[in-house]
């Protein structure tokens, strides 16, 4: 089942089986699925997921408590709770997160992995950033990303996209 929400970085597909969230994704999202595999738009689904995003989106909230599917190999489910551990408002490199996981000289399979993040925002893969400290690469596109970093930054003042 999917439901599709505004936010202030456009609409959000929400995407779930058995009561858990599968997939949170944008708008022209890069590896996004097709659309026909998201199965029936249901209205008023995922409400605790919708709460906290208006929470988060209102600088109310910055650590998500939701039940996620995450649904990949070993390494991306590894990368993808590495992305969890990324507190609100930081951000750390590629390299920096290859070594939090025990692959030091994996940036790039790190950056793969973090590329095909189905849970886009509530596993924050927009935190993770080249090694100088530069936007690279993010699925949700450099405007959303650079948004989202901004937003935590400064908090609910940020305009719409």
């Amino acid at each position: 089942m999917k439901t599709i929400v505004d936010s202030p970085v456009g609409q959000l597909t929400l995407v779930g089986e058995d009561g858990k969230l599968t997939g949170l994704y944008m708008e022209s999202q890069r590896h996004r699925p097709a659309e026909e595999t998201f199965g029936e738009v249901v209205e008023g689904a995922f409400g605790d997921v919708v709460e906290q995003l208006e929470a988060y989106f209102k600088g109310e909230l910055d650590v998500f408590d939701l039940e996620l599917s995450l649904r990949g190999t070993e390494f991306q489910r590894t990368v993808w709770a590495a992305l969890r551990e990324i507190p609100y408002g930081e951000t750390v490199s590629y390299g920096e997160l290859a070594e939090q996981i025990g692959k030091p000289s994996a940036s790039r399979a790190v950056g793969l992995a973090n590329g095909k993040n189905p849970i886009g925002i509530i596993v924050p893969c927009h935190r993770v950033v080249g090694a100088g400290g530069g936007l690279t690469g993010y699925g949700g596109g450099l405007d959303r990303k650079q948004y989202l970093l901004a937003f935590e930054a400064q908090g609910a003042t940020m305009p719409l996209l």
